[in-house]
């Protein structure tokens, strides 16, 4: 017993002179902290059905906050003020003050998630357990850190507001009666998916179309015509498919929202989004390279800035080209009983959003943890989809891309422009966004 109280004692010495004074000196250091902060914001995303745009933008803002949260305390590191187009006027410590700024990225992340999603009673006994862990510091820290923390999230709400999320919201979009155009595919036959998220404001990119695709493949009843051949690679494709091409579909399939319909009784199945899937890796990717709790949230923050700005690109494009998706082609011109292998998402096909934002996610990545660093992806083993494993960050967004065609639902042309559209975006913030000092 008086070796246990022993090292209790050595423990809290430690952390009051080495865990969480004055920004100067060494901070508290558990980057688990963070990685299970976000863990529960995305069960909560999962239980809220938000769609893969909307739950790239809730990822967005908490890493935004999160990261200025902590970054005060990190000497080689750079604030985000004037970094992002709006962003500016982040609330700074009192110098005077003491703080632990872990506590205070936590209380930040969950300020703005709180606000940002709706099953709010989920975060109460994940917040009072994870802020229990920082009982060892004197009052007046805890508070003091509590309250930077909530400023930090606030201000970062404030930055939201203005990001034209409210006034897209019920805004409908008018179905094309047309062959070649997207119209709603079964069972659902749901409305297009957010027709008007190339309006949302961009945090670094100058435009939607920046890094605009080419124009698509043009449809064509025509068997000699490249629509043809590519409509027959998908149809082709679906019907042979091997036991190994439809793991990796399902693997990546990531519909948040997948309407499962047996006679007369319809059920839905809730699933992880795109964005959950690379925010996910990249906690993976942390965890095997034993990254720190700044490092972490950096690595956070650079995937969740590329899934913010990647999805508003590709979006851009859907809606442009309103291109027609493999289901609904198929049905009318090859055969009317043909069904894809996944569920068609309920959006134009051209591009990929999945080869977008997974293209975007792994440069942001490498950038972030490192070039070539294999690592094995047990996101979907709890969807029953197994593990996968990778030898690169780029070898998984390949694959993720892929699989779109696997599953029968997007053309080798989307999937193959949304790599390229991805890939630029994201080398161009990692040249924009400056995080980590040049050098360091």
């Amino acid at each position: 017993m008086d070796t246990i109280l022993n090292m209790k004692k050595i423990f809290l010495l430690i952390f009051f002179l080495f865990g969480c004074s004055s920004q100067e000196d060494t901070h508290l250091e558990d980057p688990e902290v963070i990685h299970q902060t976000l863990e529960q914001i995305t069960e909560v995303i999962i239980h809220d059905i938000f769609s893969p745009p909307v739950s790239s933008r809730v990822y967005a803002y908490v890493s935004i906050a999160g990261y200025e949260g902590l970054v005060v305390n990190y000497a080689h590191y750079r604030s985000l003020d004037g970094q992002l187009h709006g962003f500016k006027d982040v609330p700074k410590p009192d110098a005077s003050k003491k703080y632990c700024h872990l506590l205070s990225s936590v209380k930040a992340m969950m300020t703005v998630a709180r606000a940002l999603t709706f099953s709010v009673e989920k975060y109460d006994d994940f917040e009072k357990n994870t802020y229990q862990k920082f009982g060892g510091l004197p009052s007046e820290v805890y508070k003091n850190s509590m309250d930077y923390g909530e400023q930090i999230g606030k201000r970062v709400l404030a930055y939201s507001k203005k990001d034209n999320y409210a006034q897209t919201r019920g805004l409908r979009y008018t179905v094309k009666q047309n062959t070649d155009q997207w119209t709603p595919t079964p069972p659902q036959y749901a409305d297009g998916m957010e027709p008007y998220w190339n309006t949302i404001r961009l945090m670094v990119l100058d435009s939607a179309g920046q890094f605009s695709a080419p124009a698509p493949i043009p449809f064509s009843k025509e068997k000699n015509s490249a629509f043809w051949k590519e409509l027959r690679q998908v149809f082709d494709t679906v019907n042979g498919l091997t036991e190994e091409q439809k793991k990796i579909a399902w693997f990546w399939d990531d519909n948040a929202f997948v309407m499962n319909v047996q006679g007369h009784i319809a059920f839905a199945d809730k699933k992880m989004t795109p964005a959950g899937h690379w925010l996910a890796i990249a906690r993976t990717a942390c965890r095997l390279t034993k990254k720190n709790s700044m490092e972490s949230i950096n690595a956070y923050l650079r995937v969740g800035l590329a899934l913010h700005e990647g999805f508003i690109a590709c979006w851009n494009e859907k809606y442009k080209y309103e291109k027609v998706r493999p289901e609904t082609a198929i049905n009318k011109l090859i055969d009317s009983q043909w069904k894809p292998f996944l569920q068609s998402p309920p959006f134009p096909e051209y591009t990929s959003g999945h080869s977008t934002i997974s293209a975007a996610s792994a440069e942001a990545l490498t950038h972030a943890i490192g070039e070539n660093i294999a690592f094995t992806d047990s996101t979907e083993f709890q969807y029953s989809h197994g593990v996968r494993s990778f030898q690169s960050f780029r070898q998984a967004a390949e694959e993720s891309s892929i699989s779109r065609v696997y599953g029968g639902i997007h053309y080798a042309s989307g999937c193959a422009e949304g790599l390229k559209a991805g890939k630029k975006i994201g080398e161009y913030l990692n040249e924009k966004v400056i995080t980590k000092m040049r050098g360091e």
